[in-house]
């Protein structure tokens, strides 16, 4: 589990998409040179963990706070305010556990990417909000964490058709996981207002959410990230 509460979750039904799921032989899939590269390179992020005495990390994360917030100054590497952009408590690197600095990557990628998407959904701006909404920036260390589980990324070699599907993906664009994390981000946040959930429904939240990437992500005219249909979620 990620961060020190209790805070992720897995598969869920969602509604019939019209296209049909691929048909491939999992048994028969062989990497190409280049999405062996490409794994191969998003393997090594993965096994990056978070180093609070590391200054590259730690300027990664001064990056995600003036992203978020720029009109304010500049916190400590230690400090309550934190709180405000979702972190448990008044030190950030104490929530990396279980999830590395990829989590973190992911994060300032989403708010240099798609920064209306990011500040909408870090400021909760749109739907009617619980009174006990989740903390965003634990809520994107859980979704790092939930998509190295659903692309089987700690195995050798994928095996379920989703999971194939998006290495080919990923030979279209190096940046994949990144944009994957931040539809999955959009696509909680919906399902979350949906439902009209609140704290302890989150890990049913994201039991939903990975059932829908995994469906999506199995569909046989995603070729490229672009072409999933929760990608029109996102915007600049």
């Amino acid at each position: 589990m990620v961060g020190n509460r209790s805070w992720f979750g897995g598969l869920l039904n969602r509604s019939t998409f019209r296209r049909q799921v691929i048909g491939f032989g999992s048994r028969n899939f062989d990497l190409t040179p280049l999405q062996e590269e490409r794994l191969h390179k998003l393997k090594d992020r993965l096994g990056i963990p978070f180093d609070e005495t590391r200054p590259d990390h730690q300027e990664a994360l001064k990056a995600l706070w003036q992203a978020s917030f720029p009109e304010r100054e500049q916190p400590g590497l230690v400090s309550e305010q934190w709180k405000d952009m979702g972190w448990q408590g008044a030190n950030p690197s104490t929530d990396f556990r279980g999830c590395g600095f990829i989590s973190l990557e992911n994060l300032l990628f989403f708010a240099r990417t798609y920064p209306g998407s990011f500040k909408r959904l870090l400021h909760k701006r749109d739907g009617e909000r619980a009174a006990w909404e989740y903390p965003f920036a634990v809520a994107g260390l859980n979704i790092s964490y939930m998509l190295v589980q659903l692309l089987e990324l700690n195995s050798e070699k994928p095996k379920s058709h989703h999971a194939i599907n998006f290495i080919r993906v990923l030979s279209e664009d190096e940046e994949s996981f990144d944009v994957l994390f931040c539809i999955a981000f959009e696509m909680m946040d919906a399902q979350w207002l949906a439902r009209r959930a609140s704290y302890m429904q989150f890990n049913e939240i994201m039991e939903s959410t990975k059932s829908q990437l995994e469906r999506e992500l199995s569909l046989d005219d995603v070729h490229r990230i672009r072409d999933l249909p929760a990608y029109n979620l996102l915007f600049k």
